[in-house]
């Protein structure tokens, strides 16, 4: 049973437990003696908290939590064992107190800033650092029976989301107003308020509306839709553009609930589309259909990208696959669950078989230069027999 707080659900005992032993395992193949657990999300996953502090998990005993700030939430949210500390500097004695030794010693080195390593690296000039950060994310994965329940959690969100659109969207409003209303539903249906990335200047939106040439935008993300957003001091998102008829309506939402975040794609439009542009959906619904019907367990992430390159391909229609010119992407989908980058990646060269439990978000979309965009996004559970939805919205085409 899971205990809530408010309206969340805590992380249960045996859900952490079991990852622990997971990084144990991953920490023993690799030589580490003690890892170092630091960033907010792996902290999180590890421990079922998110407040500041230096997870230890050594390679036989049980992790301690030093917890610099709140002790006492921590304390109410982890399972594990949590112990006050003012700051990093008490950390050597810490360690010497509680019996916390090694000389391997692992870290989140893609992410861990590099002033915070130096002083680390000061405070243990004895420890031999490895990084764990692709050990971290291979575990990540693979979500338990618990982290997909908050997963369809989230996906209704997305649903009820996608649902409201057609009783707001109206020609000649704003991306941006039609944005805040959605935002606004999402929210009142519990949505937590944003999306973690996982990387440095990972930056998104929670969604994108983007009608029309809106959606041709090219900006820093690595994404086939950007937009413009309303500053170039943010350079991504929906923006003031007034909507109109006949042209592509792009919203891309990321849902999230308990930490947990989920990621879909749906085309409207006010009137009819180009026949060009509606052909292009056409064959993204194709892409979609030989995911469903062939993928499953055991295949490489990266052959489902090769086959729907060669679906677009047969199509004529590469030029505009998942971006345009320099805004050309090298992937199809992504993983999602605490961040909306995840593994696995179906794209180019990664090279890892999918898994039962992981799950990801399908992407295939093109974007026109001048013209928009159109595509499909969709999230899925691997199982050994092939590919569960986690959403319900229907994933055609909405007119107005």
């Amino acid at each position: 049973m899971t205990e809530e707080i408010g309206t969340f659900e805590l992380t249960p005992p045996e859900e952490i437990t079991a990852r622990v032993n997971k990084l144990q395992k991953k920490m023993d193949d690799k030589g580490v003696d003690l890892a170092l657990i630091i960033q907010n999300v792996d902290l999180f996953y590890l421990t079922g908290t998110i407040q500041k502090g230096y997870l230890f998990v050594p390679l036989k005993e049980e992790p301690i939590f030093f917890v610099q700030r709140h002790y006492e939430r921590a304390a109410t949210e982890s399972p594990l064992r949590c112990i006050r500390m003012k700051g990093i500097k008490a950390l050597p004695s810490l360690l010497h107190e509680y019996g916390l030794g090694g000389k391997r010693v692992g870290l989140e080195l893609d992410v861990i800033p590099v002033s915070l390593f130096y002083k680390i690296r000061d405070l243990f000039r004895g420890w031999e650092i490895l990084n764990i950060s692709e050990e971290i994310k291979e575990i990540r994965s693979v979500k338990s029976d618990f982290e997909i329940q908050q997963v369809k959690r989230s996906g209704e969100i997305i649903d009820q989301v996608f649902s409201e659109v057609s009783n707001h969207l109206r020609e000649g409003m704003s991306e941006m107003e039609l944005d805040g209303v959605l935002i606004s539903i999402g929210r009142a249906k519990g949505h937590q308020g944003f999306l973690r990335m996982r990387g440095f200047n990972q930056e998104m939106m929670n969604i994108y509306v983007l009608s029309g040439e809106s959606a041709c935008t090219i900006s820093f993300g690595d994404t086939p839709l950007c937009g413009s957003g309303v500053t170039h001091a943010i350079a991504q998102g929906s923006s003031t553009k007034r909507i109109k008829r006949n042209e592509p309506i792009i919203i891309d939402y990321g849902g999230g609930y308990n930490g947990y975040v989920t990621d879909e794609t749906r085309v409207f439009v006010i009137g009819r589309l180009k026949d060009h542009l509606a052909r292009a959906y056409q064959v993204a619904q194709t892409i979609i259909e030989d995911l469903e019907s062939s993928a499953r367990a055991g295949e490489l992430a990266t052959r489902i990208y090769e086959r729907a390159k060669e679906i677009v391909a047969k199509e004529g229609l590469s030029q505009y696959f998942m971006g345009h010119g320099e805004g050309q992407v090298a992937f199809v989908g992504h993983g999602i669950g605490l961040e909306i980058n995840e593994w696995p990646i179906i794209g180019r060269g990664f090279r890892k078989p999918l898994q039962p439990g992981m799950v990801f978000a399908f992407e295939p979309k093109f974007v026109f230069p001048g013209e928009g965009a159109v595509g499909i996004e969709l999230d899925y559970i691997v199982r050994e027999e092939g590919m569960e939805r986690v959403t319900h919205f229907p994933k055609d085409i909405i007119s107005l």
